[in-house]
């Protein structure tokens, strides 16, 4: 493809004949067009060197095929778009975003465009699908140039719909600038990914792009950030609670461990809705998932049929069949609110007591570590702090941190820094009727430490333990 059918430029450079277009210096080929979204010098020279026909970049190089643009996030993102054929304007796209429930909820409205009968294509944290078919998923929202590339596979396979995870990260590094959303879901938002943000303020700027870009904002009205959501985003709103006054609204709810209902009241319906998982924030999640498919004219009665038959999600509140006479969850819980909320819908039905098996992320935000171990302390009836994917920290300071936010004499638990360890030591202990969350992971198969990925599938552990 010439250059300039992907970028204005000068007219030598546009004859140019692309062959490829990428962010990564280590992946050019010869005639490749490098973006650079990074911003690294040396990474021009990089991608010139590996065979690269042209660099775009912010870096004022002053060399015959570099081209300086200030906009660069957004230039990689019109390229990507465009080598592709603009895909997603042949796609009806429905993105999820918020601090928690966002995979959930996309899994939820797949089901329910399903039952609809309409073909669908799905991208978030587990896995990205194409209708049935699994491709493997790398970040929560993959970089411009693979989002298209998926967009352009679902096309191509005759999907009418695209539901997405839209992760505070790749809105900030402008991976769906120039998309348009049918309609944009806002589940929640806490505290979380303050590392990359610096404050709860950014991330939630963070957040607010993202209904820019939609024609419908669905909105939990029950969040805190609700208010001021609503006052400050110029498309169509509506919003859902549970019990207060909204467009969508959950009334005589009934939240047990593996089984949620509750009545859905809408302005010209009153509806029973039976979900095959537990705990408040299912309703929450099912209520998302039912505002957003009305809003693209799937009836009330389709939404109610699929979430019956719905199955749940791999890692969010997933009870793993052994032969013990206790229950094991586990769950992706990895911030504060979420760990709270998972242990709050356990506690309420448990009739014996909550063993909690959990740690915190290396690398990553420091200041909710603390806050986590003062909710476990407070919510598990014995706690064992363990090391979750401690990346390049040292997972014994990650747990001090931890055990910081346990107030003293608190601590009914035990500290094994070895998770499969501290797994084996869960099952150990537990007894009848006793309810064991493993926390962080959720559908994870691997741990990270160092900088390598080592297998590490809690499902696996657990089978090979009890059986």
């Amino acid at each position: 493809m010439k250059l300039g059918l992907l970028l204005r430029c000068e007219k030598k450079l546009a004859e140019l004949e692309i062959k490829g277009i990428t962010n990564d210096s280590r992946k050019v080929n010869k005639d490749y067009a490098f973006v650079n979204t990074c911003g690294k010098i040396e990474y021009d020279f990089d991608a010139l060197d590996n065979g690269a026909a042209v660099v775009i970049t912010s870096n004022d190089l002053q060399i015959e095929n570099a081209i300086k643009v200030d906009n660069i996030s957004e230039i990689f993102a019109l390229m990507s778009a465009k080598w592709f054929s603009d895909p997603a304007k042949k796609l009806k796209l429905i993105g999820v975003t918020g601090t928690n429930g966002k995979t959930s909820v996309t899994y939820m409205l797949k089901a329910i465009l399903e039952k609809a009968g309409k073909k669908v294509g799905l991208i978030g944290t587990n896995q990205n699908m194409i209708g049935n078919k699994v491709i493997p998923s790398i970040n929560t929202t993959p970089n411009a140039y693979y989002l298209n590339e998926l967009f352009y596979k679902m096309e191509q396979d005759d999907c009418e719909y695209v539901v997405m995870e839209v992760s505070s990260h790749s809105l900030e590094g402008g991976h769906i600038i120039g998309l348009q959303f049918e309609v944009g879901v806002f589940t929640n938002l806490t505290q979380d990914h303050l590392d990359f943000h610096g404050d709860m303020e950014s991330y939630y700027t963070a957040k607010k792009k993202l209904f820019a870009q939609c024609k419908t904002a669905v909105l939990n009205a029950d969040d805190q950030y609700f208010s001021r959501l609503y006052d400050e985003i110029d498309c169509k709103k509506v919003a859902y609670s549970v019990g207060g006054a909204s467009d969508y609204i959950a009334k005589a709810v009934n939240c047990f461990a593996t089984h949620t209902d509750y009545k859905l009241l809408t302005n010209d319906e009153l509806l029973h809705i039976d979900v095959n998982t537990g705990g408040n924030f299912t309703v929450y999640n099912s209520l998302g998932a039912i505002t957003a498919a009305s809003q693209v004219g799937v009836p009330y009665s389709v939404s109610k049929e699929a979430l019956a038959d719905f199955d749940g999600v791999k890692g969010r509140a997933e009870v793993i069949p052994n032969t013990g006479d206790f229950t094991v969850i586990i769950d992706y819980a990895h911030t504060p609110d979420g760990l709270k909320n998972i242990l709050k819908t356990f506690k309420s039905c448990a009739k014996e007591r909550i063993i909690l098996l959990f740690g915190c992320g290396g690398d990553r935000d420091k200041t909710k570590r603390s806050q986590m171990g003062e909710i476990a302390s407070i919510y598990a009836d014995y706690v064992i702090v363990t090391s979750d994917n401690p990346r390049t920290e040292n997972p014994r300071e990650i747990i001090d941190d931890i055990m910081k936010g346990i107030p003293n004499g608190l601590f009914g638990g035990k500290i094994i820094e070895d998770r499969y360890e501290a797994i084996k030591f869960a099952l150990s202990i537990a007894q009848k009727d006793d309810i064991i969350i493993l926390a962080g992971k959720g559908h994870e198969d691997y741990q990270i430490i160092g900088k390598e990925k080592h297998p590490f599938d809690e499902r696996e552990i657990i089978k090979s333990l009890l059986g």
